[in-house]
């Protein structure tokens, strides 16, 4: 005896696409070779990932790990300590004058909003940056106008050439062509790539990366005084290529 087929109700057919819609939707991100949403094409002003924000943005000039770089290092707490946080922001975003350092805010020019610069700014501190170090150290003044301010004297080149030759010599050379432990100091090549005061932060802070020791530490137990430091910039300024010195290197506090 044949039995007849129950009947479906209409309603349960209604659910069927759901249902297949549910179970491909649901594993559209798991299908093999689809990226992840941290894998995602982003458009370029959405990127707030620092590390690829420093490779593609820091790392030409800077190093791969903000180390030995032609610029110099951001991987160096002390001269992190030195710069303010503001003066690091401004220097990403409106370049470094006088430097071949660029601007990357986009309101100066470049390709980098507000939120990515500081995206770079928060991650070169968190990184690298140990400024609980440096609670009590005595910093020389950043610039030659904080120096100003603090009352010192005009900067004199025959004392600052009596400073390279205290302190500097003996890696640089006597008269700053170069020495056994560094290269020339007063190359025209060289001083018209860099500002007077790149050149003070240099004097203050050296290069880890490079083995130069800082100010405190160029004769063992005896410091440079705040005047041989704005002294000895006024004397390795002095050799800049004559058409360059009439640009204004210091009128700004800089990196």
């Amino acid at each position: 005896m044949m039995h007849p087929k129950p009947a479906i109700p209409l309603f349960h057919y209604s659910f069927i696409p759901l249902i297949l819609t549910i179970i491909l939707t649901s594993g559209c991100d798991r299908l093999p070779g689809k990226p992840t949403l941290e894998e995602r094409w982003k458009p370029a002003t959405e990127v707030t990932d620092f590390s690829q924000l420093y490779a593609q943005n820091c790392s030409g000039c800077h190093g791969a790990d903000g180390r030995l770089g032609a610029a110099r290092p951001l991987n160096d707490p002390l001269y992190l300590a030195l710069v303010s946080k503001l003066m690091l922001r401004a220097a990403i975003t409106r370049g470094v004058p006088g430097t071949s350092a660029p601007a990357f805010g986009q309101q100066s020019g470049g390709n980098l909003t507000e939120k990515q610069i500081d995206a770079l700014v928060e991650g070169i501190l968190s990184r690298w940056g140990k400024g609980e170090n440096f609670n009590n150290a005595a910093f020389p003044p950043y610039s030659l106008q904080d120096a100003s301010l603090k009352g010192a004297t005009p900067v004199d080149q025959q004392r600052g050439a009596i400073a390279y030759r205290t302190y500097c010599a003996q890696c640089h050379g006597a008269d700053g062509n170069g020495g056994p432990k560094g290269g020339s100091v007063i190359d025209p090549a060289y001083l018209a790539l860099v500002s007077d005061q790149a050149l003070r932060t240099t004097v203050i802070v050296g290069r880890s990366d490079l083995g130069m020791p800082d100010w405190r530490s160029n004769i063992p137990g005896r410091r440079m005084g705040d005047q041989e430091i704005s002294d000895v910039v006024a004397w390795l300024a002095s050799y800049r290529p004559a058409r360059l010195l009439s640009q204004p290197t210091q009128s700004k506090p800089r990196r």
